[in-house]
């Protein structure tokens, strides 16, 4: 086979250090387009990014290039540094060291797309502890709660 010929889309996960609610408006809108931008730099072609005011969701097609890890590891540490220059409010912004990362079914792009774009209703009904724990179940990881959370 002359081509390589790949479709990765990944939906990540992560958080605020200690789920801190730093992540407001009119910040929010900001910081998602940042994050998006960094996938997109990578080469990583973001779908949408959002989240609540804890946590973000990141949904992109992975490029063939680069590694799951180094993406995460990029929009993060970019993200958090950026996020820093917004103002005294964001003087100890951090992520949280982990995250989560999924794979998306090609059919089930559109279905996640609404899901991330509705993180603020969805977030009246269930905390970003629980949506996550209920993501490792849905996609069978196993984890030990001690290690999930910082």
């Amino acid at each position: 086979m002359g081509q390589s010929l790949v479709q990765n889309f990944i939906h990540i996960i992560f958080s605020t250090k200690n789920r801190t609610p730093k992540i407001l408006p009119p910040i929010d809108k900001e910081l998602h387009a940042y994050l998006g931008g960094v996938c997109n730099k990578m080469d990583c072609q973001s779908i949408i990014v959002g989240g609540g005011t804890d946590h973000v969701h990141i949904l992109c097609n992975l490029s063939k290039k680069i590694a799951l890890m180094k993406l995460v590891e990029s929009v993060k540490s970019h993200s958090s540094k950026w996020i820093k220059t917004r103002g005294e409010d964001y003087k100890d912004f951090y992520w949280q060291d982990g995250y989560g990362s999924f794979s998306i079914n090609p059919t089930q792009v559109e279905a996640v797309k609404i899901y991330i774009a509705n993180q603020h209703e969805h977030h009246k009904k269930k905390t970003f502890k629980e949506e996550y724990v209920g993501f490792l179940k849905k996609y069978g990881v196993e984890y030990d709660e001690r290690y999930v959370w910082d």
